[in-house]
């Protein structure tokens, strides 16, 4: 018989994210695109790439899986439900009467429930960054894409969270986590949700990673900096050596000359 721990974890790993997470993952991403400078502008003027960024934002972690597993990128739109339940996401978010999801949305335990519920379904799709890393080939296609803001190069908290949990899962899946599946499910998604709320509430994005990667940093690519350092102490010692012994010959000069005068007078 298993423990009441195992039938909680094994039930959550069946927990169905449709209509429920998948809802609040959409409004969570179509809200993240309505946020962005211009953003309800462009669906006034243009509707349909208003709608196709959002799609983008709503199904780019399954888009990137596809690319990287050689699959049809665009696979994702043979799921006419969830087309669908994004698309009506997509137009109450922009075009909703006296913008009443928007401002619904607006509440502090409206965004803590929805960020949290986004974060359960992250777990399920493990390459949840994908939305803001597809994105970049949006904004390249606009003539908006900023080398700076690129997602390989400056990887937002989605994308660390995402690489922390493929890592772990690879090595759970090749039998090097002696852990079960349904088990590591759930807490990473309760380490997800925590998180994700702690962020919100303090308003800060370095909850956990910040000490974590300045630690792995100076482990792993420290060793240069330092070296360089010993060597410019060494060097700043051995200058100061040099420039004493160079001062110290002009004082032994003098007072030599000074014994020589002393001398002649007495003579």
């Amino acid at each position: 018989m298993d423990s009441p721990w195992d039938e909680l974890t094994l039930a959550f790993s069946r927990t169905s994210m449709f209509p429920f997470f998948d809802i609040a993952h959409y409004l969570v991403s179509v809200m993240a695109l309505k946020r962005q400078p211009g953003a309800a502008a462009v669906a006034r003027k243009n509707p349909f790439s208003s709608w196709f960024t959002a799609m983008l934002h709503c199904f780019g972690g399954g888009i990137l899986s596809c690319v990287l597993l050689a699959e049809p990128p665009l696979r994702f739109l043979a799921n006419n439900t969830n087309i669908l339940l994004a698309s009506s996401i997509w137009y109450f978010t922009f075009f909703c009467p006296c913008d009443l999801v928007s401002q619904g949305y607006s509440f502090l335990p409206v965004q803590l429930l929805a960020a949290g519920m986004k974060e359960v379904t992250r777990t399920w799709k493990i390459v949840g960054a994908g939305g803001s890393i597809i994105t970049n080939f949006e904004q390249l296609v606009k003539g908006g894409w900023k080398p700076e803001a690129d997602e390989w190069l400056k990887m937002s908290y989605p994308a660390k969270v995402t690489l922390l949990g493929s890592i772990i899962f690879t090595f759970q899946h090749t039998k090097y986590l002696a852990v079960s599946r349904h088990n590591l499910m759930f807490l990473y998604t309760m380490f997800l949700v925590v998180t994700k709320i702690t962020m919100m509430i303090t308003e800060t994005a370095t909850v956990l990673f910040a000490p974590l990667e300045d630690t792995l940093g100076r482990m792993l690519f420290g060793w240069q900096q330092q070296f360089s350092s010993c060597e410019k102490k060494s060097e700043t010692k051995s200058s100061f050596n040099g420039t004493g012994s160079s001062t110290s010959k002009p004082i032994a000069v003098a007072s030599d000359t000074v014994k020589k005068k002393h001398t002649k007078k007495t003579e």
